[in-house]
């Protein structure tokens, strides 16, 4: 799905914004994820032992800010190519990753929702449903690319 070039002037306006306090927006967007699933706690080493989620942690910030790049990445690849690609051995990874820890399809859409929504408080009356649409696409593109590399690790298994 091709996007225009303003909805990756309006990511890449809004990733500048995200990365001016990625500590702050990390909280939020592990709050909202909290909040619709709590048992996802434990899919995350970094909060697995905590009551709530940690302030100033190295782990969750440093994860945060992949999901968003990535995200963001995602867009501009959608711009520029008309498609998400990652390399290979990365998206391996990722999948193998996610497959292991026990992630399903229903966790994608609740991050999806907690980026989207973390991004909305973040940028405020920037916001739009085009600067919306533009995120959804390029994190809707990024998770199939994810769910497509578990499929084929557990068919992998599997075999």
């Amino acid at each position: 799905m091709a996007l225009t070039e303003k909805q990756e002037v309006l990511v890449k306006e809004s990733w500048e914004i995200l990365q001016q306090n990625v500590p702050e927006y990390s909280i939020r967007f592990y709050q909202r994820i909290m909040e619709v699933a709590p048992e996802a706690k434990n899919l995350f080493s970094f909060l697995r032992d905590s009551d709530e989620i940690p302030q100033n942690n190295p782990n969750l910030q440093a994860h945060a800010t992949k999901v968003f790049k990535l995200t963001c990445e995602s867009v501009i690849q959608l711009r520029e190519r008309g498609a998400v690609t990652i390399e290979d051995s990365t998206m391996k990874h990722l999948g193998s990753l996610h497959l292991k820890i026990g992630v399903t399809d229903r966790h994608f859409d609740v991050v999806r929702d907690a980026l989207l929504r973390t991004i909305e408080g973040t940028v405020g009356e920037k916001w739009s449903k085009e600067m919306e649409g533009a995120w959804g696409t390029g994190y809707d593109q990024l998770a199939a690319a994810i769910q497509a590399a578990m499929k084929d690790g557990a068919a992998a298994t599997a075999n």
